[in-house]
């Protein structure tokens, strides 16, 4: 099984980038990650970092326990982590994380707070991870549409995030057996507040690479931030 992946972050109107994405590609197995880092004053970007390093040195190419196991583990050790930077620095440092990983051709994700992965398959998006935030919630609830969600007052509160003691726990999404044409994104709220499902789709549907597939969401994006916008990062997969 091959993976065309591409990776794309950038500060975008903010001082710093405290966004992080990484991979890690061992012959058919893999990890991908995305995380957004809060805190500010560049402390979010050591929590951030701090997830994905965490997340891809535990991986070897192989996985000791179950996909399911493996991330639930990885992510509360991370959390742990932040959590003696939390002390060691006096200071508020937090993440958000979206991860996926590949074992032999079983896909299983898993994300805490609102960094999105959206799974697609057959000319259709077949998931997406839900937000732990206040806005989905109200979402959930009927009182705003999905397409609210990115503009709602409470779109930035959290209802979990890494660095929490007790808000941290991951969501797990059910594994996949994985077919050659699969593809995945992952990103940041900085990216999905200003695309629609709809456009991830198409944007998909008419690239030939994971790279295309990204810059065609990047330009949409790029055509609708105003100065001051958020970090974004985007993650683009594509199974061969």
């Amino acid at each position: 099984m091959e993976f065309d992946v591409y990776e794309y972050t950038n500060r975008g109107g903010r001082a710093y980038n405290e966004d992080a994405a990484g991979h890690s590609v061992i012959e058919s197995n893999g990890v991908f990650i995305v995380a957004d880092g809060l805190g500010g004053h560049q402390f979010g970007e050591l929590a951030a970092s701090c997830v994905r390093d965490t997340v891809l040195a535990a991986f070897d190419g192989n996985f000791d326990t179950p996909c399911e196991e493996w991330l639930t583990e990885r992510l509360a050790e991370a959390n742990q982590k932040i959590l003696k930077m939390q002390a060691e620095k006096n200071a508020v440092l937090k993440s958000t994380a979206v991860v996926l990983a590949v074992d032999d051709g079983k896909a299983v994700w898993a994300n805490v707070g609102d960094s999105r992965l959206y799974f697609l398959r057959d000319g259709k998006i077949q998931a997406i991870t839900n937000d732990h935030s206040v806005a989905y919630k109200k979402y959930k609830a009927g009182e705003i549409t999905r397409e609210q969600i990115a503009a709602d007052e409470d779109q930035s509160a959290l209802l979990r995030a890494l660095g929490s003691e007790d808000r941290s726990e991951a969501e797990i999404y059910a594994g996949i057996t994985l077919l050659p044409g699969d593809a995945f994104m992952l990103c940041t709220d900085g990216m999905w507040e200003y695309i629609s499902d709809e456009e991830v789709l198409i944007d998909c549907l008419k690239s030939d690479n994971a790279a295309q597939w990204a810059e065609y969401l990047l330009l949409r994006l790029m055509n609708r931030i105003e100065g001051g916008n958020d970090n974004l990062t985007i993650l683009t997969l594509m199974v061969g």
